[in-house]
C-alpha cells in the first residue's frame, strides 16, 4: 500500500469518528460532543437524561448506520465486480424483493386470517424473520441457478426475473390490503436505523461479520474476475466456487440489512463508484476497506440530515440517501469524465 493510500485511509477514519460523534450529538435533544465523548468513555454527563438517550437510542442507531452503510457498499462492490456491470447493486439478485415479499405476507397477508391473528402475528421480530426468510428463499433459488448456469450474465437476468415475480405478488397483496396495512408496509419501505435494541444489534452484527469474512475471502477472486472469466479460468480460478461465495456474502449482507433496517436505496450502487473515483484503483485489497469506510461515513451523514437536528421530525432515510448521494455521483462522474472499473 502506497503512502498516499495510507493517508487517505487515515483521513477517512478520522472523518468517520467525527461523523460518529456528530451523529450521536444531533437530534430532538442536542447533546454536546464533549458530553457524548464522556458518556462513551464511562465518565459522568452533566444530565442523567443525556446518558439514557445516548446509551439506549443514539449509540445503537449510529452503530446501525455504520453497519448498514458499510455492508451495502461492500455488497454493491461485489455485485458490480462479479457481473462487470456498473449499474449492478446489492439487490440486483432479488434479495431485497424477497425480503419485501416476506414482509408483505406478514403485514398485508395477515388480513386473510382476521384481526385477532394479525395482532398476534405482527411484531418487530416477526417482520425481521419474515424478511430474512424471504431473502433466504431467493438466495437458495439464485444459488441453485448459479450451479446450473455457466453464464454469469444469465444469473443477473434470472435475479431480475425473481425480483419481478416477487414485486408482482406484493402488488396483488397491496391491492387487497387495508389502508392501515398499506400504511404500515409503506413505512417499513422507508427504511429505519433507530428501531434496534442492543440484542437485535448483536444478532445483526454476528451475521454482518460472517458476510464481511466471506467478502475478505473473495478478494483474490474478485481481482482475478476483473480480467474476465475466461482468463480467470486459465489462471486456475474455480468460477463456480468463487461465484457461490460472492453471492452468499452479498446475500448475507444485503438480506440482513433489509431485514433489520428495511430497503435502503442508493448506498450499495453509488458508494463503490465514489470510492473508485477517489482512490483511482480497481484493487479490491484497497477498495474493500475503503468502501467500508466510505459507506459508513455517508450513511452517518445521511442519518444526521434525516434527523432534522433540534426537531421532533425524522425524514425517511431512503429519501435522504438518494437526494444526497445521486448528485454527488453525477458530479464525480462528470468531473472525472470516465468511470474507473
Amino acid at each position: 500500500m502506497t503512502l498516499s493510500y495510507k493517508y487517505s485511509f487515515l483521513a477517512l477514519t478520522l472523518i468517520l469518528i467525527l461523523c460518529f460523534f456528530v451523529n450521536i450529538s444531533l437530534g430532538s435533544v442536542y447533546i454536546p460532543i464533549k458530553a457524548v465523548f464522556n458518556s462513551l468513555v464511562g465518565s459522568a454527563t452533566e444530565q442523567d437524561a443525556w446518558q439514557h438517550i445516548i446509551t439506549n437510542y443514539r449509540l445503537p442507531k449510529a452503530l446501525t448506520a455504520i453497519l448498514v452503510g458499510s455492508g451495502l457498499g461492500i455488497s454493491g462492490l461485489l455485485m458490480q465486480t462479479l457481473f462487470r456491470n456498473p449499474l449492478a447493486g446489492p439487490f440486483v439478485l432479488g434479495i431485497s424483493s424477497g425480503a419485501s415479499l416476506g414482509v408483505a405476507l406478514i403485514i398485508l397477508g395477515t388480513g386473510l386470517f382476521g384481526g385477532v391473528f394479525a395482532s398476534l402475528f405482527i411484531s418487530k421480530w416477526s417482520v425481521v424473520i419474515a424478511a430474512s426468510l424471504g431473502s433466504f428463499l431467493v438466495l437458495i433459488a439464485v444459488l441453485v441457478v448459479s450451479i446450473k448456469v455457466r453464464d454469469t450474465m444469465a444469473i443477473l437476468i434470472i435475479g431480475l426475473m425473481f425480483a419481478s415475480i416477487t414485486a408482482a405478488i406484493v402488488s396483488v397483496l397491496s391491492y387487497f390490503g387495508s389502508a392501515e396495512q398499506l400504511q404500515q408496509y409503506i413505512f417499513w419501505g422507508f427504511g429505519s436505523l433507530g428501531n434496534l435494541s442492543w440484542y437485535e444489534l448483536f444478532v445483526f452484527s454476528v451475521i454482518f461479520c460472517l458476510g464481511i469474512l466471506l467478502s475478505i475471502i473473495s478478494i483474490k477472486s474478485l481481482n482475478t474476475l476483473l480480467l474476465g472469466e475466461n482468463y480467470a479460468i486459465s489462471l486456475g480460478l474455480n468460477i463456480k466456487r468463487s461465484r457461490l461465495i460472492i453471492i452468499a456474502a452479498t446475500s448475507l449482507l444485503a438480506g440482513t440489512i433489509t431485514a433489520f433496517a428495511g430497503p435502503i436505496a442508493f448506498i450499495g450502487l453509488a458508494i463503490p463508484h465514489i470510492t473508485r473515483q477517489v482512490f483511482n484503483t480497481s484493487n479490491h485489497k484497497i477498495l474493500l476497506p475503503a468502501v467500508f469506510l466510505f459507506g459508513a461515513v455517508v450513511m452517518l451523514i445521511c442519518d444526521s440530515i434525516a434527523q432534522l437536528p433540534n426537531s421532533d421530525y425524522t425524514l425517511p432515510i431512503n429519501a435522504i440517501t438518494s437526494l444526497i448521494g445521486a448528485p454527488v455521483v453525477i458530479w464525480l462522474l462528470v468531473r472525472k469524465r470516465k468511470m474507473v472499473f
